[in-house]
């Protein structure tokens, strides 16, 4: 019940009380207009008996129903005597009176159905609300339980994350109890990986070299010494590498990963 369709009822409560009252107020009168013409049939009679010198048993039935027909119209009418002069007002009078009734009747008849046709969509309308709420909370509802399924998910994950990061340190602090050179990391092996390529491609030229010191005649000796020199340097940059290398494979050891829940 919403405010549109309290109004359309109030209004058709108020229509109902006016035409109570008009009623109401038509039957008083209707009573009132009664009690005068009743004073005024008796005084009719009086006049007819006591002043013309007639009688109801005088008259025969035919002139009595004449008559009675008589006064029941001047008591329709309203009229204060039974002259064609009172009678005509009254009869032109009660045909405006009971076209404007008519004209108010329809009126009313429209206002009224104006009134049901609003009330009806009205309560079309009602019933469309009613069953879009049952429809929200029924969504609402079904988006509470998924947001609640999103929260608990992302509790999980933030859980496990904070389970990665406590084996990620437990991981980086045994491996700084095992004495693990911090060189040796991924991006330091791939730092010196870079710097070997780099070395290899200047031992181009001194190998070059030490070929062209392969081909001197005159001074053998200083040859194989300028050899031995450049290829103990050679030697002895692959071998930091490869020892770099070989204590990375036997120092590290990672803890066991706990399967992921």
């Amino acid at each position: 019940m919403n405010a549109e369709t309290v109004d359309i009822l109030y209004r058709l409560a108020e229509c109902n009380e006016s035409r109570d009252r008009d009623i109401n107020l038509l039957i008083e009168d209707m009573k009132q207009k009664a009690v005068e013409y009743e004073s005024d049939g008796l005084f009719l009679k009086e006049f007819f008996m006591e002043d013309l010198n007639l009688s109801l048993s005088s008259l025969s039935k035919e002139s009595m129903s004449y008559l009675n027909n008589l006064v029941d119209v001047a008591l329709v009418l309203e009229t204060k005597d039974t002259s064609l002069a009172s009678f005509i007002p009254a009869i032109n009078g009660l045909t405006s009176d009971l076209s404007k009734a008519q004209s108010k009747n329809k009126e009313l008849e429209l206002e009224l159905s104006t009134l049901q046709r609003k009330l009806t969509s009205a309560l079309v309308l009602e019933k469309r609300l009613q069953d879009d709420v049952v429809k929200t909370e029924k969504f609402l509802i079904e988006e509470r339980k998924t947001a609640d399924r999103r929260i608990q998910t992302m509790e999980f994950l933030m859980k496990k994350s904070e389970d990665i990061k406590g084996e990620i340190k437990s991981a980086k602090d045994q491996l700084s109890a095992s004495g693990l050179d911090a060189s040796l990391t991924h991006q330091s092996l791939v730092t010196l990986s870079e710097k070997l390529a780099d070395v290899k491609n200047q031992s181009v030229p001194l190998q070059k070299k030490i070929e062209s010191y392969l081909d001197l005649t005159p001074n053998p000796s200083l040859a194989r010494v300028k050899i031995e020199e450049a290829k103990r340097e050679l030697e002895a940059l692959e071998a930091e590498f490869s020892t770099k290398l070989d204590m990375t494979a036997l120092s590290v050891t990672l803890p066991t990963k706990r399967p992921f829940v």
